[in-house]
């Protein structure tokens, strides 16, 4: 009985979800809880490029950020998710990352691919990985600040391009469209228990700076 309620209520999720960026909101919202909130998005400008939603003409990020509603209003909650991109079906799926959700270190995109394939060569178990033109982002395990700054700390050499998005940051989830280009999963999430599997922040920064300071010439294998 507990596996056909189950059951019904994913197809309820799902009924009427026409919107691919509703229906990938409502999972992450509803079947992982992670918290979620929609970007501000793109709008044309009289024959212009696409630009920002956000009243910055000069958005380094046009598109990809929260705005209205902000970042702290993201939210597990399905009714919510459902008002949000019912209004606004095309509107970026923004994860705010730290708390009980999944945190994330990004790099330059070169980078990442190279790192990912060195990862596979060398057995590194990665979890998601959010692909953009510009750069990867690697999902991770929920970490602290005091975590972070203990991880950097013994750390000889930390690449200056790796960012971190821990509490109080996000990141841009596929199906969305930025600004910058597609958004889509290099690595496709893998379910266990109803939640995707995630490395710890630990695992991915010691294999990048590894595999950063490893080549046999004494240089970095990865361009950042």
């Amino acid at each position: 009985m507990r596996e056909i309620l189950g059951r019904r209520r994913k197809f309820s999720l799902r009924r009427g979800a026409r919107s691919p960026l509703l229906r990938a909101a409502l999972t992450c919202a509803t079947e992982w809880q992670w918290p979620v909130v929609p970007g501000v998005g793109l709008r044309s400008g009289g024959g212009r490029p696409r630009v920002c939603g956000c009243p910055d003409p000069e958005c380094a990020v046009p598109g990809g950020h929260p705005f209205d509603p902000v970042l702290l209003a993201a939210t597990t909650d399905e009714r919510m998710v459902r008002w949000w991109w019912g209004n606004r079906p095309s509107a970026p799926l923004l994860l705010a990352t730290g708390g009980h959700a999944p945190c994330a270190v990004s790099l330059p995109a070169v980078a990442g691919a190279r790192a990912l394939a060195v990862f596979d060569r060398a057995g590194v178990r990665l979890g998601p990985v959010v692909a953009t033109p510009t750069r990867w982002s690697l999902l991770v395990e929920p970490y602290s600040l005091e975590d972070l700054g203990e991880l950097l700390s013994q750390q000889d050499w930390v690449p200056s391009s790796l960012r971190f998005h821990g509490e109080g940051g996000y990141v841009v989830l596929p199906p969305s469209q930025t600004g910058s280009g597609r958004v889509r999963w290099e690595r496709q999430p893998l379910r266990r228990s109803g939640r995707p599997w995630l490395p710890q922040v630990a695992t991915v920064v010691n294999a990048l700076v590894e595999a950063s300071t490893s080549a046999p010439d004494g240089g970095s294998r990865l361009a950042y």
